[in-house]
């Protein structure tokens, strides 16, 4: 289900770029694909909205978490985080 016939853009802030350049490759592999999902529809088959904000919403890559929000109007996806499971939301609303 493709949300516009437009692409959207992704884009990805410092330290979920620090977070990737870390990662094992099969790992890394697996959250690009998810994260160019988002490039075609920015709430893909299991997306999840996180509770008491406005568009933020998370993607689950195994143990892994991608945070995002989507900015409708500019058609713009931003990664605001990923981490482990344990950590994914810790830093949120900082």
């Amino acid at each position: 289900m493709s949300e516009s016939p437009h692409r959207w853009q992704v884009l990805i802030h410092r330290e979920p770029e620090k977070v990737l350049n870390k990662l094992p490759k099969n790992v890394l592999r697996r959250i690009w694909a998810r994260i160019h999902e988002l490039e075609s529809d920015p709430r893909p088959t299991g997306c999840k909205k996180l509770v008491g904000y406005d568009n933020l919403y998370r993607l689950r890559v195994g143990d892994w978490r991608i945070i995002y929000s989507i900015e409708e109007d500019q058609l713009i996806i931003l990664i605001l985080g990923i981490s482990p499971r344990g950590g994914a939301y810790r830093s949120i609303g900082d």
